[in-house]
């Protein structure tokens, strides 16, 4: 079988587990990660067998300190690669995009770039067709994900016809939220609407969608609340029907007490799931509700783990080596147990 070498630079939050994703994929080599720390994180990379590349001089000084093995630098890495998902903090991916450029090296960079940075940006539901051979393209963020994931839902079932959200977004991811974060205050986004709606529509400029966003003191995940005018009066069942059709959304239900984010969390940690990652929407069942042609409804985003799925389809659709989007999907979802419709 034909594989793809796929590197990963970056090994921080999302690039630890894009490459333990890639490791999953029967059509997928990850042949090493890249960086410039020497930290818990990297120690980690190297105990799992990965072989490490110094981006920087002094990050192959500190690893070396830290005798973590080093097997190159960055462009030995890129050397080895067909594709290189860049994990790199915001702004970076931008940057380094012109030394994949260089190396010529297909790339994808994370939702904290611009669009304009690859002119392409993907959900794998949406426009994986319109990814297949291109040199880049841009996974767009994980509450564009979600966003981009239940409202196209509803518009491929002909429901959507106006989206207005509230975003309460968590201050840190978990592993720094000793290092910085927000105590006893909100911290709404400066404009209305906030980013994520214009950039739900980058990926499908068609959505009638506006956000705003206020970021909360805490740090497992988003909650998103959802006002969406319908085309038509419609049934709390058709609605659901249409929401199921992405088998990237799940339903979670208040009568089984996953009444807030840590209860959820620790039902992923139970099932098995790697890290405790949930790369569903939750969506309430029991609290969505439709009054003729309005709906309403709330649900869950793991910030850390949405958009590992969407990474994982992206590196196939840029190769080509898969160019039908639902068999990608279905590859990706057995690979990582997405396979429940209730959680």
């Amino acid at each position: 079988m034909e594989t793809i070498k796929v590197a990963v630079n970056g090994y921080g939050v999302i690039g630890k587990r894009v490459a333990e994703a890639v490791t999953l994929q029967e059509d997928m080599e990850l042949v090493g990660i890249g960086d410039i720390a020497a930290d818990w994180r990297i120690k980690a990379a190297a105990a799992k067998g990965y072989a490490v590349f110094a981006n920087t001089e002094e990050g192959r000084k500190a690893m070396k300190k830290e005798h973590i093995p080093v097997a190159g630098d960055l462009d030995d890495l890129l050397e080895l690669a067909d594709l290189v998902v860049d994990c790199a903090p915001k702004k970076f991916g931008a940057q380094n995009a012109k030394r994949y450029k260089t190396a010529g090296v297909k790339y994808i960079v994370q939702g904290g770039e611009k669009h304009e940075t690859t002119g392409h940006s993907f959900s794998a539901e949406n426009n994986y067709v319109s990814a297949l051979g291109k040199e880049a393209t841009r996974v767009v963020s994980c509450n564009t994900t979600s966003i981009v994931r239940t409202l196209s839902a509803l518009k491929r079932a002909g429901l959507l016809n106006k989206a207005r959200g509230t975003l309460l977004r968590r201050a840190t991811d978990p592993w720094e939220s000793h290092k910085n974060g927000i105590m006893n205050t909100l911290v709404p986004e400066p404009e209305i609407p906030s980013h994520q709606g214009p950039d739900a529509q980058s990926v499908d400029p068609e959505l009638d969608v506006v956000t705003a966003a206020v970021k909360v003191p805490e740090t497992l995940s988003h909650l998103h609340y959802w006002t969406v005018q319908l085309t038509r009066e419609a049934s709390k069942e058709e609605v659901l029907e249409a929401l199921g059709t992405s088998t990237r959304t799940a339903f979670i239900n208040m009568s089984d007490d996953l009444s807030a984010n840590n209860a959820v969390k620790e039902l992923m940690l139970d099932l098995g799931r790697p890290h405790g990652d949930m790369y569903e929407v939750a969506i309430w069942e029991d609290m969505l509700k439709v009054e003729g042609d309005e709906l309403y409804y709330a649900y869950l985003v793991d910030n850390q783990a949405i958009v590992i799925p969407e990474t994982i389809d992206a590196i196939r659709a840029l190769t080509g080596i898969e160019p039908d989007p639902n068999k990608s999907i279905e590859k990706t979802n057995r690979s990582l147990g997405i396979t429940q419709r209730f959680l």
